[in-house]
């Protein structure tokens, strides 16, 4: 299997390591930028306001426009069309980090983001659109846009470029990761090998008795990639696997705290001390939007994540993810945007694009907080660490005495 990287990680020896965290634990790093909002569905990092006007549509609350304040004269005008099926606080986290990208190569990029809500007759007008006014690339932003444009586009005039989405090649838009769609789609994706994820997880409890899966029913993504390879991965290694399943998105605290409470009262049959047992929560926004109502109800037992973004300051937050970043999948996503749009590479020859290796989030607040001891092996490879006040002491893989 053939993976693009967006980064290459290099492993300290231990004594940096101790050093590392003696200073990590000392020396916090400042907090990211906050969110502007813009409408209720789309927010853009402060960051990227230095660069970039966003600019409402007056007469279309679902629609609205990304522009430099400066334009490149040396550069052509290259028009994007940004389909959103609907508001996600990782939507805004992947478009900020685009934009970033685009800018930092020097593109000439004017964005339409329009909020179709996968919806057939809004979604086809904006193609339309987009074909009539010579725009030059689609952006698909989550897995549900990717699958309506895959379904209603597929050899369409434009290229597409997936964001925020799951593995296509599971959900069987690709052939296989190393090789292109041969449509004029290139796919990235949210989702890492589950061996290679899981291998993190059993670092943590090598002795893993119960692993109780977190997911929404209604996101058929999640559940095809996620869910399903982890249960298959664990089950055929002798864990018991149990199915924490939100099937009313209007009652997602009633059913996580009766299910959660549940899954602990079953993990004590076969692990009294609840020693080796984890709850994993997979990529849903309506998931890990709940996550004080997980920790509440867990009962010590760590939470981990596939979504970095689940790791926060402060107490409401796993204490461990092992992922893909939505920041590091837009990233990618920008370079193939990039490259279709200065035709360095065939849109169609673009090999999945999955980031190696993955990120890896440590909240040590939390830890302290359930009694769990991490490993030092995944210390070192994190990429964002939170210290024993919550605080953020390592982001993006850089330590305090990097910066």
């Amino acid at each position: 299997m053939m993976f693009s990287a967006t980064r290459i990680r290099s492993r300290s020896s231990l004594l940096a390591g101790c050093l590392a965290l003696v200073l990590a634990l000392a020396a916090p790093v400042a907090p990211a930028h906050a969110m502007v909002t813009f409408t209720d569905w789309f927010k853009l990092g402060s960051t990227s306001l230095k660069d970039w006007d966003v600019i409402p549509t007056p007469d279309n609350p679902n629609s609205l426009r990304i522009k430099p304040k400066r334009f490149l004269s040396s550069q052509p005008l290259r028009r994007i069309l940004v389909l959103y099926p609907r508001r996600s606080s990782a939507y805004d986290t992947a478009m900020t980090t685009f934009v970033n990208v685009v800018m930092d190569k020097r593109i000439n990029a004017d964005f339409t983001v329009i909020n179709f809500q996968t919806d057939d007759l809004r979604g086809k007008a904006a193609l339309e659109y987009a074909e009539n006014s010579n725009f030059d690339l689609v952006l698909s932003m989550g897995s549900e846009s990717t699958a309506w444009l895959w379904s209603h586009y597929r050899g369409g005039k434009l290229p597409v470029v997936t964001v925020c989405s799951k593995d296509p090649v599971l959900l069987g838009q690709s052939p296989g990761y190393d090789q292109g769609s041969g449509t004029n789609f290139a796919f990235t994706s949210l989702n890492m090998p589950i061996d290679a994820q899981m291998s993190y997880v059993l670092r943590l409890r090598p002795n893993l008795k119960n692993l109780a899966i977190l997911v929404d029913a209604n996101n058929v993504s999640a559940v095809q990639t996620q869910a399903v390879p982890a249960k298959e991965f664990l089950r055929a290694r002798g864990v018991r696997v149990l199915d924490v399943a939100v099937k009313n998105p209007a009652k997602v605290k009633e059913e996580l705290a009766a299910q959660v409470r549940d899954a602990v009262n079953a993990m004590r049959k076969n692990d009294m001390d609840l020693s080796n047992s984890l709850f994993w929560i997979t990529g849903s926004t309506i998931l890990f939007s709940e996550i004080a109502t997980i920790n509440q109800h867990s009962f010590r037992v760590p939470v981990l994540s596939t979504v970095t973004d689940v790791v926060t300051e402060g107490e409401e937050s796993a204490v461990l993810s092992v992922g893909i970043s939505f920041e590091s999948n837009a990233h990618q996503a920008a370079i193939y945007a990039a490259d279709v749009l200065d035709a360095r590479r065939k849109v169609a020859a673009l090999p999945v694009g999955v980031v190696s290796p993955p990120d890896v989030a440590i909240s040590f607040r939390k830890a302290r907080e359930i009694g769990m001891k991490i490993p030092f092996s995944l210390f070192e490879s994190a990429t964002t660490i939170y210290d024993n006040d919550g605080k953020l002491v390592r982001s993006g893989g850089a330590t305090p005495l990097a910066q």
